[in-house]
């Protein structure tokens, strides 16, 4: 077997918001996602499906994978996933393998092991040795409103929902502090602040924060690389910290032989695919460090984050941005039902993008 074809495809999906409460990530103002997905095609009519986290790197990434990476993978036997992944990094080795090419390399790796699992008729988690899940619990991650009566209207929406997890990505404590009212004592809360402040700053957070008993903060120190930084604010001010998000294998080396994190939180569409993500695992179990992913998607990215964390000794929780559309390509397999994910049983990733809402939403 043989690949043949590797094609790129950018999907807009406009978001259903509720009256003027548009998030703003960033700073910035956000009423759709830009979704990157590839698909892989083979000689023996075998295709496989991947996604790239991008976000504004969007268009470099779609070059990289067109322009770069894709050629080096035309004409090779997509079983060898490992040798494939070996030779784009040696062959990127002098011109870098973070970032952009990194997360050009994870949607090709998604998108053979998609290949892998239908060519042993398995589901993917089962491939990976995974015992029998039918579901697995998603969190409530919110997205950054800022005002707090905001934030308490959608948190109270993820508990009605049936989350018994939400997570916040407010940097303020009137903001922080209507999520824990609305949700009440009993329900796990976390915040994610995407590195908002300076070492010192984050462990006088942390400290003010403490008696809202949150599960974890997220990348609470800038910059993100300032692993002594995090495991500062994790040790002096008391609250559990979580980090890794855009962090490659060594960088989680680095988290843990600094102490940094409670939580490691790899992201299968940024780490470097399904390879990276189960070796990061392991190094996670060496260390004693709790990984609970990190998963911002809505394709295929999202799919194998559900087949990675089902292919876990120990149930954990899925991250759902919280988000709705009028219509996806990948439907209901996105949205948990009473606050469970299905885990696909169809063999690879098990769900197969609509092609037709895909040509209707697709801008590139």
């Amino acid at each position: 077997m043989k690949i043949t074809k590797i094609e790129t495809i950018v999907v807009k999906m406009p978001m259903l918001i509720e009256g003027n409460a548009v998030p703003h990530p960033g700073g910035r103002p956000m009423t759709a996602v830009e979704v990157l997905m590839l698909r892989v095609d083979t000689d023996e009519g075998v295709s496989g499906w991947g996604e790239a986290s991008a976000n504004r790197l969007l268009p470099a990434t779609k070059t990289a994978i067109d322009t770069l990476i894709a050629p080096m993978c035309i004409g090779r036997d997509p079983t060898a996933i490992t040798d494939i992944a070996h030779h784009i990094e040696r062959t990127l080795g002098g011109s870098g393998r973070s970032s952009v090419s990194r997360y050009a390399m994870s949607a090709i790796d998604i998108a053979l092991w998609d290949i892998a699992g239908k060519i042993a008729g398995l589901p993917l988690y089962r491939l990976l040795g995974g015992s029998l899940r039918r579901d697995l619990p998603g969190y409530a991650s919110l997205l950054r409103y800022s005002d707090p009566a905001t934030v308490a209207r959608y948190t109270e929406r993820g508990l009605k929902r049936g989350y018994r997890h939400v997570k916040l990505h407010e940097i303020t404590y009137p903001a922080i502090k209507a999520g824990r009212d609305a949700a009440g004592a009993e329900i796990p809360l976390m915040v994610d602040v995407n590195c908002a402040w300076n070492v010192d700053d984050a462990i006088k957070m942390a400290r003010k924060l403490e008696p809202l008993d949150l599960k974890w903060i997220e990348e609470p120190v800038w910059p993100p690389e300032n692993f002594a930084g995090i495991a500062r604010a994790r040790h002096e001010g008391g609250v559990a910290t979580a980090a890794g998000e855009n962090a490659t294998f060594s960088d989680f080396y680095g988290m843990f032989q600094a102490g940094s994190l409670s939580y490691a939180q790899p992201s299968v569409a940024r780490v470097g695919g399904i390879t990276q993500f189960r070796k990061v695992l392991a190094l996670a179990e060496a260390f004693g460090v709790e990984v609970v992913p990190h998963s911002a998607y809505f394709g295929p990215g999202l799919i194998a984050t559900l087949h990675c964390a089902a292919a876990m000794q120990t149930e954990t929780i899925v991250e759902r941005y919280d988000i709705d559309f009028a219509v996806n390509p990948m439907h209901e397999a996105i949205n948990p039902v009473n606050g469970r994910f299905s885990v696909p049983q169809a063999p690879g990733l098990g769900v197969e993008p609509d092609m037709a809402v895909i040509e209707k939403l697709r801008i590139a």
